[in-house]
């Protein structure tokens, strides 16, 4: 029978060494650094907050729409699939 306690010692020995082996450096980048001060994170149309929310409200409902259409267009093509099927 194998002495499966003493080659997981082995093993968690042999990577600790391992992992101590390697020289890895890792910088983090200071909260300064990463966004600049007075940036804004979204895009910019150009105009005041409230055409802004306009803008992305109506670019929503276009997507919406979009996938409206094509939900309903999976499901007709799957129904006349399905109709000639469903008739015998």
């Amino acid at each position: 029978m194998h002495d499966w306690k003493s080659e997981l010692d082995a093993l968690v020995a042999e990577t600790a060494a391992f992992a101590r082996s390697l020289k890895v450096d890792i910088s983090r980048p200071q909260p300064n650094e990463a966004v600049e001060q007075g940036t804004s994170s979204g895009p910019d149309y150009g105009g005041s907050e409230r055409d802004e929310i306009k803008k992305r409200v109506e670019s929503f409902k276009a997507h919406q729409e979009r996938f409206m259409r094509e939900r309903e267009e999976y499901a007709d093509s799957l129904m006349r699939r399905i109709k000639p099927i469903t008739k015998r």
